[in-house]
């Protein structure tokens, strides 16, 4: 099965298992029905994003067992929301991305460019 397309136009691949991510708990950043939050952008997440995210009131260090999820440290692969991604990079404080394991949706909301200047290698 397709899991789609990543950003630069090849077969999308996994972001992480460990800690399991994406919308449907899948470990792949892709748009899913229902997915308000948009989790489509691979990142590697930094003690900078992360206190970020939490002055922004998005706590993603704290676990919530509720929501079987263990809560992120830094150098964890997650399934951003676009838009925080966004924000952060507007704020000087974007977390690298995998753009192998980031769906091609995301490219509606920031430019190729912008996600290859935070790129990484997988």
């Amino acid at each position: 099965m397709s899991l789609g397309r990543n950003v630069l136009g090849e077969e999308l691949v996994g972001c992480s298992t460990d800690p399991m991510t994406g919308a449907m708990r899948d470990g792949c950043c892709r748009h899913v029905p229902g997915d308000v939050g948009l989790h489509i952008l691979c990142a590697e997440v930094t003690e900078e994003f992360l206190e970020y995210s939490n002055s922004v009131g998005n706590d993603l260090s704290t676990p919530a067992p509720e929501y079987q999820f263990d809560g992120l440290k830094p150098g964890d692969r997650w399934c951003l929301c676009v838009s925080r991604w966004v924000e952060a990079m507007e704020a000087g404080v974007a977390p690298p991305v995998i753009l192998e394991a980031t769906s091609v949706s995301a490219l509606e909301f920031v430019d190729l460019d912008d996600l290859k200047k935070h790129a990484i290698e997988d």
